[in-house]
């Protein structure tokens, strides 16, 4: 299956350093070779990268790992095809507007039977069942807020909305739409949160380490998801399957207990 990368931030932070690693997996310590792709926030605006290419291989990825772009969410992914073919409309992560915003989706699975009735304004470009279920979850959300609701609010509704996915495969996402970050564990999902003090890390796919103290302030927080551990040194936490967390800020929280009782 799918590799899945996330950051949140209290503050714009450039994550150049765990994509070295996250890279690597792209066709050098792995095998998913069937493209990649990354998203970065910034304020309301969006940078969005996709190549069908490996991402250990692509020019373009070697320029995500030498040019410090700075984020405060970002949302990265690289591919090993389930369904559709390898081609730029399959890569992750895959981009929609809504209530004037950006919102940005990535998804690690296989959903076996799901075709959900779309209307017009959400339709997928590509034929993979990873868009097919952000479209219709930009669908139901825009079904069931009248405007942009708050992050509480947003947990809620996809607390509802992602065991109706995940009855068609494991349905492991992040979704971003530059406030916070969401994270859904089917089956393999870790975290960690990088705050003061901060230490020295080393990655687990590339010889490469960091000192974050000499970069950051007392007051940086930094939130990392992803499928497997990037670091050899760091305490990450695993999620369990079905557990939803939002990250806002650069720290995580669980689904609301309300939630929970509804799913």
């Amino acid at each position: 299956m799918c590799q899945l990368l996330g950051m949140n931030c209290n503050t714009p932070t450039d994550v150049t350093f765990s994509f070295t690693g996250f890279a690597q997996r792209g066709g050098r310590t792995d095998h998913h070779a069937d493209g990649w792709g990354i998203a970065f926030f910034e304020g309301r605006g969006l940078r969005h990268f996709v190549d069908h290419q490996p991402a250990s291989q692509s020019p373009v990825a070697q320029l995500i790992q030498r040019y410090p772009i700075r984020s405060r969410n970002v949302v990265a992914h690289i591919r090993k095809a389930t369904q559709g073919e390898v081609a730029l409309e399959n890569c992750h992560p895959f981009v929609r507007e809504l209530w004037g915003r950006y919102w940005v989706f990535a998804h690690n699975g296989d959903l076996k039977d799901f075709e959900p009735r779309l209307h017009a304004n959400f339709r997928p470009v590509g034929s993979t069942d990873s868009e097919r279920a952000f479209c219709w979850i930009m669908q139901e959300l825009w079904k069931s807020h009248a405007g942009v609701p708050s992050v509480a609010e947003l947990t809620l509704t996809l607390g509802e909305l992602a065991p109706r996915i995940a009855r068609h495969g494991p349905f492991n996402f992040l979704l971003s739409n530059g406030d916070a970050l969401w994270a859904h564990c089917a089956t393999n999902l870790f975290h960690v949160e990088r705050r003061h003090p901060f230490a020295h890390a080393q990655l687990k796919d590339e010889d490469l380490s960091v000192d974050f103290s000499r970069n950051t302030s007392p007051d940086d927080r930094v939130a990392v998801v992803v499928t497997s551990p990037l670091t050899v040194n760091e305490e990450w936490v695993q999620m369990q399957p079905g557990e939803l967390r939002v990250f806002v800020d650069g720290a995580g929280a669980d689904l609301p207990a309300q939630a929970r009782r509804s799913v």
